[in-house]
Formats: C-alpha cells, structure tokens, sequence
C-alpha cells in the first residue's frame, strides 16, 4: 500500500476519533456560557451583587445598554457599570420572577463567545420579553460577560 494511501487512512481515521470530542467540547463551552448568562441574571434580580459582579470581566471595554419603550441606556467600562448599579444593589428588594431562556444563537471563537437569546420574565402580574445578546470572553478557564445589550419587546 502506498504510504500517502496509509496517510489519507490514518488522517480520515483521526478524524472519526476526534471529531465528537470536538463536537463534546464545544456544547460543553455552550453550557458553560449559559449558566454564566443564567448566574448573572438571577444574581442581578436576587439583588447578590458580589456574584452579579464575579459574572462579568472587569475590564475597562466592558460595555451594557438597555433599551425599552421609556428609552436606552448605556454604560461603558466595568468601573462605571459597577458604580452606575451601586445604588440598585444597596435598595432593591430580590425579585420573585421566574426567568425562562430561548437560546437563539451561541457562536464560540477560541476564547470568545457570541449569544443571542430572549428572555422572559414572569412575577406574576406582568411578562416581559427581552431580546439580549452577550458577548463572553475565556480567561483563566472561566466565562465572563464583556458586553451585554438587551431590548424589550413593545407588548403593546
């Protein structure tokens, strides 16, 4: 048998090996992004701003905006999204909404992420459906949120 024969086999053979693992890895980075989204979230309504804040890279391009039908907000760099909610941490009562999550879109670039997903909060009283994306960065083996832009959907 020719040896570039031999070679194609072991290359093709390689390939059924390791392909799932690949695959494995990857939805495992896709979970691990989710529970980061999901820890950030619930931390933020449970009003526990340590972990709310472990949730993010304190870096000076991190970046959040809001929008709904009142207006937009946005805040860059960790040092002023931190101090902007400060005050949000130190009066608000935990919220009793459950959070459910339609994953749309999760795209994994080595030690960076894109996410875009709505998520639904429900108190009881009012449902509101936001339309969010995030954008995650890989450091010291851990997700951390850089950029986060959420929107409201108009209900009315």
């Amino acid at each position: 048998m020719p040896l570039s024969l031999i070679i194609r086999h072991l290359i093709a053979l390689l390939a059924l090996c390791v392909g799932p693992l690949l695959l494995h890895a990857q939805e495992s980075e896709k979970e691990a992004i989710k529970r980061v989204i999901m820890m950030e979230t619930e931390s933020y309504l449970g009003v526990d701003q340590a972990t709310w804040a472990s949730t993010w890279q304190q870096v000076p391009y991190a970046y959040w905006s809001f929008a709904d039908k009142d207006g937009s907000q946005f805040i860059n760099g960790w040092d002023n999204i931190q101090s902007t909610f400060e005050q949000y941490f130190k009066t608000q009562k935990p919220s009793k909404s459950r959070i459910s999550y339609t994953w749309q879109e999760i795209r994994v670039y080595a030690n960076g992420a894109y996410v875009r997903f709505q998520e639904k909060s429900d108190d009881g009283n009012r449902v509101e459906i936001t339309d969010q994306v995030r954008m995650l960065e890989k450091k010291d083996g851990k997700w951390k949120i850089i950029c986060m832009i959420a929107a409201v959907e108009d209900s009315e």
